[in-house]
This record gives structure tokens, C-alpha cells and sequence, in this order.
């Protein structure tokens, strides 16, 4: 059958009342319904889909009234636990929908709606959801023109929702005030364990925002704000958050036109920081002086707890070269990158994962998607 078309119309009953009963499911006839009522084909994708927790409907050109069939059938859904609707062009009135379907719908608690152009309608209505729904723990929300309108609305969810833990915001068009904005909120939330707000707009004003809500939360564990402008005062505010946080366990700011003097201000926060284990700066212009700053740090700091440190791929001279030969002794276990080349230090290289791939399992494979969400509802309920 052909997907679910946004403006579809004569073929939205998808075949007779005797091809449903065929089907046998109560949720299809449930989604056969609904197209119907809301003048959609139905998709394909759904109905060949097998029993199971993960639903994944990418790239399928749904729009808004397909989004709104979708919700309709997913309303008493207990069987999904996993939906991934990215790349559908759902829109605020879309979203809306979906929003609506989630707060009644209390067993989905993994959405992934990156790339769907949800701007600050679409914002407004997950806030909205975000108030109400306790079950969401994963929500992807990349690539969907977020401004900073639309961070005013998911300020207002990130300060009272506490059971989301992983957010992705990447990709949108979030500025200095909407940094200001989704600062306070980092400050106040108390779920988050992992955010990544990589490829907007975060300059010198916006960052030190974020950085100073990093610095008071106690909760986040990895936080990706790569590809922004962080520049050197987001790095100085960074270096301020390092020094007060002993929580955060993942950063990456690579990709932040930090220089010298910005390396120096996050080194400042290494030399005193003890939960860090992960840090990602590469792509910065912090030049070989930068560099033997953080590396410093580390020496004077016999409590860090860096495992893994990337720093950018510049040409070595002696004293770079000597001081990371200095560190790896001091710190044998310590996986450090730099210059082009890597260094394992581990006594088994299994152990050096690549802590920039996607922290979500939307792109496994069914079978370890559905592996994967079992243990995440099953960690959940044990807290």
C-alpha cells in the first residue's frame, strides 16, 4: 500500500471491511478506522509491521492529517513502547496531534519526531505534553526549526518535567536568548541525564547562559554542545561550570572557535573537576599551547576521572609531544587523541567506544532496539 500522504483522500479505506477482518488486529482495524475518518491512505509500513514494541514510521510523508490518524489508533495502544516518526513533515499541527495521543497514551516512553519542521507550534504543544506525561524518558527533537519562541516553551517543560532523561535539541535555530532561556531551565531540572544541543546558534552570550545551568545542575551526566559558537567566554563560563560540577560525566565542545585562552579557562576547571570522564575538543584553534594547558590540568589533578580526552588534530612539537608522553604514564588507562593519531592506552581496546555516536537505539536493529528498550523500562522500574 502507498504511504500515508498528508492530503490523501479516495484511497484512505485501504481495502474492504473483509481485508481488515483478514488482518486479524485490533490495532489495525483501530488505524484503518482512523484513516478513514481523517481522509488518509493508510501506511503501508504499519500494517506490514510485526507484533512489537518499536514502531518506526520514517520518512514516510505522513503530514499533519496522517499524524492525526496515527494518534487516533495509538490513543489505547499498550503494545508500542518505542515510536519513531522522524522525517515526515508533521508540522506544529501534526505535532499537535501526537502531543494530544501522549498524554493519554502512558507506555510510549521513547519518541523520536528529529526533522518534521514542529517550529514553535510544535514546541508549545510537546511542552504542554511534557506537563502532564510521566512515562517519556528518550524525546529526539533535532532538526525542527526550534527559535528562540520556541525555546520558551520547552524552557517551561525542561523546569517541571523531571522523568524525561535523554533530550536531543540539535540541529534548530536556537540563539543567545533562547541560550539565556534553556540556561535557567538545565539549572532548575532535576531528570535530565543527557542533552545534546549541538548545530544551533550559541555564541558568546548564549553559551555562558547554558555553562552557568550547567554549573548548577546535579543531574546531567552527558552533555553535547558541539558545532556552536561557543568561542572563548562560553569556554571561560565552561571552565567556571567544571569547577562547581562534579556530575557530569561526557562533554563535547568540539567545534567552538575556542582558542588558546578559552582551552586555559576549561584546563582551570579540569585541574579541579573529579567526575569528567569523556571530553571532545577537537576542530578548536587551541594551537599546541592550548592543548599542553588541558593536558597540565591533568597532571596536577591526580583525582580526574578523564578516560577519554580528544583534542584537536594539530601538528606535535616536542613539548606537546613529551607532555602527552608525561600524561599517559601518570594516567596508563587514559585514551588520548590528538594530533591526528590515536593512542590506546587501555588494556583492551573493546573498551574505547566512540562517545559521539547516537546515545538513542533508533537506528538498530529491531531486534536490539527491542532488547535495548526492555532494559531501559526495566532500569526504570528498579529506581
Amino acid at each position: 500500500m502507498a504511504a500515508v500522504s498528508g492530503g490523501g483522500g479516495s484511497g484512505a479505506d485501504g481495502g474492504s471491511s473483509g481485508e481488515e477482518d483478514a488482518g486479524g488486529s485490533a490495532a489495525e482495524s483501530r488505524y484503518r478506522a482512523a484513516c478513514r475518518a481523517c481522509g488518509v491512505t493508510p501506511a503501508s509500513g504499519l500494517l506490514r509491521r510485526t507484533a512489537g514494541p518499536v514502531l518506526s514510521l520514517r520518512h514516510r510523508g505522513l503530514g499533519p492529517r496522517g499524524a492525526k490518524a496515527l494518534a487516533l489508533s495509538l490513543m489505547v495502544d499498550t503494545s508500542i513502547l518505542m515510536l519513531d516518526l522522524s522525517d515526515n513533515w508533521l508540522q506544529g499541527e501534526g505535532a499537535a496531534a501526537i502531543a494530544e495521543m501522549l498524554k493519554e497514551n502512558c507506555y510510549i516512553s521513547a519518541v523520536d519526531l528529529s526533522d518534521n519542521k514542529l517550529g514553535s507550534e510544535g514546541a508549545k504543544a510537546f511542552s504542554a505534553m511534557l506537563l502532564e506525561n510521566t512515562t517519556i524518558v528518550s524525546l529526539q527533537l533535532s532538526g525542527n526549526e526550534f527559535d528562540d519562541h520556541a525555546a520558551k516553551y520547552l524552557a517551561d517543560a525542561l523546569t517541571a518535567n523531571s522523568k524525561v532523561e535523554i533530550l536531543d535539541l540539535s540541529y534548530n535555530m536556537f540563539g543567545d536568548k533562547a541560550g539565556e532561556i534553556l540556561g535557567t531551565a538545565i539549572a532548575e531540572n532535576i531528570g535530565l541525564k543527557e542533552l545534546k544541543i549541538s548545530w544551533n546558534h550559541f555564541h558568546s552570550q548564549g553559551a555562558a547562559a547554558l555553562a552557568k545551568g550547567l554549573g548548577a545542575n546535579i543531574y546531567l551526566k552527558v552533555l553535547d554542545v558541539s558545532y556552536n559558537g561557543f568561542g572563548n567566554s562560553g569556554a571561560a563560563a565552561l571552565g567556571e561550570a567544571l569547577k562547581a560540577n562534579n556530575v557530569l560525566e561526557e562533554l563535547n565542545v568540539s567545534n567552538n572557535r575556542i582558542s588558546v585562552e578559552g582551552a586555559l579557562h576549561i584546563a582551570a576547571g579540569l585541574k579541579e573537576n573529579k567526575s569528567l570522564k569523556r571530553l571532545n575538543m577537537t576542530r578548536n584553534p587551541m594551537q599546541s599551547e592550548g592543548c599542553c594547558g588541558v593536558l597540565k590540568a591533568l597532571q596536577a589533578n591526580s583525582g580526574t576521572g578523564i578516560e577519554i580526552l580528544d583534542l584537536p588534530d594539530i601538528p606535535v612539537n616536542k613539548e606537546l609531544a613529551e607532555l602527552c608522553d608525561a600524561v599517559k604514564i601518570l594516567f596508563p588507562n587514559l585514551l588520548l587523541r590528538y594530533g591526528g593519531n590515536t593512542k590506546l592506552q587501555r588494556k583492551s581496546q573493546l573498551k574505547a567506544e566512540l562517545w559521539t555516536q547516537p546515545k538513542v537505539p533508533f537506528l538498530w536493529s529491531p531486534k536490539k532496539r527491542e532488547t535495548q528498550i526492555k532494559i531501559v523500562l526495566k532500569n526504570k522500574v528498579g529506581n
